[in-house]
């Protein structure tokens, strides 16, 4: 055989061991070769009478990462000209059969005659799962780092190569369903506790338990094909099933709104299926996958949560005149919640890191809570204890900036006041060898203005965290106007050296995110002043695909910081930047109220003390807004719009104003920084995926009963003149054909 992605050997005993290893790449990934590869495998397995059994295994340090995205998203690019060339008959049933490749290889795989193992060396997940699952025996290394699970609802699909068929006829329903419905990820061990794997050994016994078994009690037959097959859960139709599938149904709606068709498959996928035969079961599952696979948001979602954000983690914007240099040693400038907790994962990605306060106490305080999280992880098993100790042993605190000298990189982390921040800047400078990157975390402050201070203003770069630093993926770089690339680059390698998703924006007020969530909040201001309910507003908020409501998100921001923006605002804009309702509801319910937001215990909502109790909206804001509407009278689909459009607008100013330069960093940003419906694929995808000339006819009418924070700017309206969008006109390919 003439095999390029595989290594195919029989020994002695007649056992074809055959290892996945394709050159070049860090990772096996499947694409057509591979599985043009894996059907003349398989037929040599079934024809070939000297084989007795087969082991699959990976000659890389994980299994494999799945299917190669792209080459989904290659199908439905076939599809969509297959539609205009063919007719939608014949295109869609050129997308079932190719969707269905994968899954018809696998179902040889495991009806060959012969038995078949998995040697799972590292994480397996997609349809590298699924080839496990199509295994007759299945053994995984004991690797607490491996990962194994179907994670493709997290990128608008579902699995389409008999993963929803498999797992739900292995584990129990309710399980499989949660599995599959989050995308889960499982270890080892709890994969064998779901029954999804047979055994977990020693990395180096892996290939030795697959040939005893083979040779002691080999097994070609599936369970599902043994004639007394039965399910683990029951029938859907019984007790049992009555109990799983209403409520899995229930909480479907309840955490997704119905706008995933992804999750909405497996969820079918898995009770229709159940009631099939197996293979009828694997027809309906390709189907759904095919169906979905069309879809808007599968498209949106693959785009951005798949393709632009591996691009961008590549760091797709580095400069590439400036040498990579690697980040060693970085010092953390104010040891409160944000800089503990920007010291805590560079210390944690193995970077030395020397954290300042105005005292050696302060300092020290911020320490210990950098120890707190790691001791949680140690006991959440994420993280050992020798590891804990390591990195807690990378920090080294103090008050002497003296202790810069010899870093590669400062972060200034303190309290966002300018004044506060203007004298750090002066005294690292004074302390700072030439060159080295300076970077400001702020969320309101320009960068421009802050780095008029410095005496190195190339050498100045915003670098934005999000609150909790160790849970939020995204890093929004801010480009003042004299920044130059050697800041650039080395701020991006850093941002990687931490293992989270940078993206690059231009100054302005409130850069991209800040800038643009606020108008997320803001509309939920305007709402509750016009007399929505509160309720009302923060489940509108959820049912657009945001996660949680815009008064919740005020909480957590902080209703003092949202008012010391709003005055900031007016000081430098006029009194009209800022609606005068709007300003004095906040007001009032920081200065009359106290209420603060989660931080003091009470904002919008009510924090109870007690463990385990659940926020309550706080009765007192019927007092403070100047009327009610009968909730019966609004109309729940425009303030879905309200929210999303209002972001989606403001999005396409920043890229007028050049704020934004990327379409792919307008998209990720929107999704990971601040939450936008990850459905849609982000805000510019949001606008591109209802169609520009009718985003514009939605935003006038919105703009004509709300006001004019709704209007199409001068880009939206030329671009629906002319029947563009954003990916067809500033798409990396896009600009580069220009260039």
């Amino acid at each position: 055989m003439d095999l390029k992605n595989f290594r195919f050997d029989i020994d002695a005993d007649g056992i074809a061991t055959i290892v996945w290893d394709m050159a070049g790449k860090s990772m096996n990934l499947i694409d057509m070769s591979v599985i043009d590869e894996l059907e003349t495998i398989v037929a040599e397995i079934k024809s070939n009478e000297a084989i007795k059994g087969a082991i699959i295994t990976s000659g890389k340090e994980s299994f494999s990462g799945g299917a190669d995205l792209k080459m989904l998203e290659g199908l439905n690019e076939a599809f969509q000209a297959a539609l205009k060339r063919d007719g939608r008959e014949a295109a869609v049933k050129r997308l079932f059969d190719d969707a269905s490749r994968l899954g018809n290889v696998y179902r040889r795989l495991e009806t060959c005659g012969k038995p078949v193992v998995a040697a799972i060396n590292g994480t397996a997940v997609g349809g590298a799962f699924e080839l496990m699952l199509a295994c007759h025996y299945r053994v995984v290394a004991n690797d607490e780092g491996i990962k194994l699970g179907l994670p493709e609802v997290k990128v608008g699909l579902l699995p389409g190569a008999g993963g929803t068929q498999r797992v739900a006829r292995l584990a129990n329903p309710q399980d499989a369903l949660q599995m599959l419905l989050k995308g889960e990820q499982l270890s080892p061990a709890k994969a064998k506790g779901m029954k999804l794997i047979d055994a977990v050994v020693a990395k180096d016994e892996l290939l030795a338990t697959a040939r005893k078994w083979l040779k002691e009690s080999p097994r070609a037959k599936q369970p599902w094909d043994e004639d007394n097959f039965k399910l683990p859960g029951g029938k859907v139709y019984s007790p049992a099933g009555a109990n799983v599938f209403p409520a899995a149904n229930a909480l479907y709606r309840r955490e997704t709104y119905d706008n995933y068709p992804g999750a909405r498959g497996i969820l079918a996928c898995v009770f229709e299926g159940l009631q099939l035969p197996f293979d009828a079961g694997l027809r309906v599952e390709a189907r759904y996958f095919a169906h979905v696979l069309q879809s808007k948001e599968a498209a949106a979602m693959i785009r951005s949560l798949f393709i632009s954000l591996q691009e961008l983690n590549k760091l797709a914007r580095r400069p590439a005149s400036v040498p990579v240099e690697p980040i060693r040693k970085i010092a953390v400038i104010g040891a409160g919640f944000m800089g503990a907790g920007i010291a805590e994962v560079s210390a944690r990605a193995g970077i030395e890191v020397v954290l300042l306060d105005r005292d050696d106490a302060s300092a020290a305080k911020g320490k210990a809570t950098i120890e707190a999280a790691y001791q949680k992880s140690v006991s959440r098993n994420r993280m050992t204890a020798v590891d804990k100790d390591a990195a807690l042993a990378r920090v080294t605190t103090g008050a002497d900036f003296a202790a810069l000298a010899g870093v590669d990189l400062v972060v200034e982390a303190v309290f966002e006041s300018r004044e506060v921040k203007e004298d750090v800047i002066k005294r690292a400078e004074a302390v700072l060898p030439a060159g080295t990157i300076f970077g400001s975390n702020t969320s309101t402050l320009p960068i421009t203005s802050l780095a008029a201070t410095s005496a190195r203003p190339k050498d100045f770069i915003g670098i934005h965290f999000f609150s909790p630093v160790d849970r939020m993926m995204l890093v929004e770089i801010i480009m003042g106007k004299k920044t130059g690339d050697k800041a650039l680059a080395r701020a991006l390698d850093f941002v990687r050296a931490i293992k989270k998703t940078p993206i690059v924006v231009n100054d302005s007020r409130g850069f991209y995110t800040s800038r643009v969530v606020e108008t997320y909040i803001g509309e939920g201001h305007r709402m509750l002043v016009e007399g929505v309910p509160a309720a009302m507003i923060e489940n509108a908020g959820r049912m657009a695909g945001m996660p949680v409501g815009p008064l919740s998100l005020n909480d957590e921001v902080a209703l003092d910081l949202s008012l010391k923006i709003m005055k900031a605002a007016r000081a430098d804009l006029g009194d009209d930047a800022v609606p005068a309702e709007q300003y004095k509801l906040i007001s009032e319910m920081v200065e009359t109220e106290g209420r603060l937001g989660r931080k003091n215990g009470k904002g919008f909502y009510d924090y109870p003390e007690a463990p385990n109790a659940k926020k309550k909206l706080w009765p007192g804001l019927a007092g403070l807004v100047p009327k009610s509407v009968d909730p019966d009278t609004i109309d729940v689909g425009e303030l879905k719009q309200r929210f999303l459009v209002r972001q989606a607008v403001e999005t396409a100013r920043c890229f007028e104003e050049g704020v934004l330069t990327d379409v792919r960093e307008a998209d990720v940003g929107s999704i990971l920084g601040f939450g936008f419906a990850p459905f849609t694929g982000g805000t510019l995808s949001y606008i591109d995926f209802m169609g520009v000339a009718e985003f514009v006819a939605l935003a006038n009418k919105l703009a004509k009963k709300h006001g004019d924070r709704f209007k199409p700017n001068k880009l939206l309206r030329d671009m629906a003149k002319k029947g563009e969008t954003f990916y067809g006109r500033f798409s990396p390919e896009a600009r580069d054909k220009a260039a």
